[in-house]
């Protein structure tokens, strides 16, 4: 006579292997300390190219301390580079436990929005902590480069080691739908910021004023409302630069979207990156064109975005019922 039958008891599929096998904090100050490497090298570079090796840990070293023009020395270098690692390696734990219970796609992906997001902190943190715009003084290309280098190789780190499930970007990518959906949704929101635009600005009596007048910061280097000179090389060139970045921004979040269909709980990663974007904007904007925010109202620049985001989120969430399905059903919930 056969005895009964034995039941598989289903168990969770570990992650990751050998040293890294369940250790979170292994893998958070690996990738922290890996990060802080990668900004450290990029800065170095940075700096030799000038002739001022060093310059950068010196010169944040100095601001942390209140110092204007603090002496190059191997004490503020030693100080701020210890700050550094620290902050990184807290960054990696953090990222490492949230990426424990999250099954996501392409760590590039998830590695360019972690270096948008520290990049705000950086411009935005600097103004309030230290008073001083951090950013402008090292330049915004290099700052927004050493931190998206940065969140990429955390992001790498985390995902070679068993943080995340191993997923291509191809895999997240599926059809060329997602193509699609982020160039429909990119195009979407740069309508209506262009709508929100012309329309404040013919209420003021100063058709394409906006568009013109970032487009002469950009390309001629105005720096007074007097040196604004709106015309068709303005106004056009602003556009495309305009027209392109949504586009981006669209593709990046419909790959988010596309990502959240199997994983809800990435939708929340969609919310960070629009927050990203719209603090990296209006970041962007103090740095290139400062004198546009007392001509125009930081309201409004807000607002324009605020309004794109939102139809952006609509459209994609109209396209999605699966997502909208599995969210219906509080998939976030797996309580018996």
């Amino acid at each position: 006579m056969n005895g009964p039958a034995v039941t598989d008891i289903p168990t969770r599929p570990t992650r990751g292997s050998g040293l890294f096998t369940g250790g979170i904090v292994a893998r958070g100050i690996l990738a922290g300390v890996i990060a802080a490497t990668v900004m450290a090298f990029w800065f170095l570079v940075v700096d030799s190219s000038q002739g001022q090796p060093f310059r950068t840990p010196n010169f944040l070293a100095g601001t942390l301390l209140g110092v204007d023009g603090l002496r190059m020395g191997v004490g503020p270098i030693i100080l701020y580079t210890g700050i550094h690692y620290g902050t990184w390696v807290l960054v990696g734990l953090a990222a490492a436990w949230v990426l424990q219970n999250v099954e996501t796609a392409s760590p590039i992906l998830l590695g360019m929005v972690l270096g948008f997001l520290l990049f705000d902190v950086v411009f935005y943190g600097g103004v309030a902590v230290a008073g001083a715009n951090v950013v402008q003084q090292l330049g915004w290309p290099e700052v927004l480069t050493g931190n998206l280098l940065a969140g990429v190789s955390m992001m790498a780190i985390l995902h070679w080691s068993g943080a995340t499930r191993k997923v291509t970007w191809w895999e997240t990518l599926g059809a060329n739908s997602v193509v699609k959906e982020g160039i429909v949704t990119g195009l979407i929101g740069a309508g209506v910021v262009a709508v929100w635009f012309f329309l404040f600005d013919l209420l003021r009596g100063q058709p394409f004023f906006t568009p013109g007048a970032i487009g002469s910061a950009l390309f001629l280097g105005a720096s007074t409302v007097q040196s604004v000179n709106v015309n068709a090389a303005t106004v056009i060139g602003y556009t495309i630069m305009h027209v392109l970045a949504f586009v981006v921004t669209g593709f990046l979040a419909a790959v988010i979207v596309a990502a959240a269909d199997e994983t809800p709980p990435l939708i929340l990663g969609a919310v960070m990156f629009f927050a990203a974007f719209e603090a990296f904007f209006m970041g962007l904007l103090a740095m290139v064109a400062e004198f546009l925010l007392g001509a125009l109202a930081w309201w409004t620049i807000a607002v324009g975005n605020v309004l794109a985001a939102l139809v952006m989120g609509w459209y994609l969430w109209i396209h999605h019922p699966k997502l909208r399905a599995a969210l219906a059903l509080d998939s976030y919930d797996h309580t018996d």
